[in-house]
């Protein structure tokens, strides 16, 4: 019952941080130098390793495709599977549950830290509105970027599955390109890569919630990052299933492409 009641208190607590952030966001000071920063945090230095999970990903999933594919004689189609599968499903999931790994665990610390040492309570004293620089800065940088880390991941993926396409099978890159969007909608590029958006803000606030309000010593700071890695992963995922069940609701799904 206590452990019940904890839940409850703790998701409390969490929607409340969430209403702060919105009605603060608006308000100033705006503090862009620190959210360049962060966008910097988010993008540059995480692109090395989306980049790499990317095109790692376009080849296996282009060499474990051909086999199936030329079975049934539909080894042409490997650049719109490829495509679809990439750009309507694996490139923003991956893409966000990577960048929840490097970003929350990182976050949850770094803030978790600050609160343990006083930093954030020495900020609260003088006044300078620790909430601004240090939580809405950071969920804006995984907002704006998520979406763009996504776009690159999903290029480097379809760079993998050609150069796969390419050595195995000799393709074009004319006719991968055409076959590979064939069957795409921009209505499912948008849909599809703006959700990332949604997923940037879950991991930027979930992070922020449990670093900033750390209560306790080191110990609690290593599980607030643990935490915040855990539960922005469940929550993409749980996200994206309704995301996809709404979308397919309003789009309709690839079988209505012309």
């Amino acid at each position: 019952m206590a452990a019940s009641g904890g839940f409850f208190d703790r998701a409390g607590a969490f929607f409340s941080f969430t209403w702060r952030y919105f009605a603060r966001v608006w308000r100033r000071p705006y503090e862009i130098k620190e959210l360049f920063n962060q966008m910097d945090e988010v993008g540059s230095k995480s692109l090395m390793l989306t980049g790499v999970v990317g095109f790692a990903i376009g080849i296996v999933l282009a060499m474990q495709s051909r086999g199936t594919l030329a079975r049934f004689g539909a080894e042409s189609f490997l650049p719109s599977m490829l495509a679809l599968s990439v750009i309507k499903e694996i490139g923003p999931v991956l893409t966000s549950l990577v960048l929840a790994g490097r970003l929350g665990a990182g976050m949850g610390a770094e803030l978790g830290s600050m609160r343990v040492t006083e930093q954030i309570d020495a900020l609260e004293v003088a006044a300078l509105k620790p909430f601004h620089y240090l939580v809405i800065t950071r969920v804006l940088a995984c907002v704006i970027m998520f979406p763009i880390m996504t776009l690159i991941t999903d290029v480097l993926a379809l760079a993998g599955g050609y150069l796969e396409a390419t050595l195995s099978g000799g393709m074009d890159i004319r006719v991968f390109i055409a076959t590979a969007f064939d069957s795409l909608r921009i209505a499912d590029v948008v849909s599809d890569t703006g959700k990332t958006a949604l997923f940037g803000f879950i991991v930027g606030i979930v992070s922020c919630f449990l670093g900033y309000n750390v209560r306790g010593g080191t110990r609690e700071v290593g599980r607030a990052a643990m935490q915040a890695v855990v539960v922005s992963s469940l929550l993409i995922l749980v996200t994206d299933v309704i995301w996809v069940r709404i979308s397919i609701m309003i789009f309709g799904d690839i079988s209505n492409a012309a």
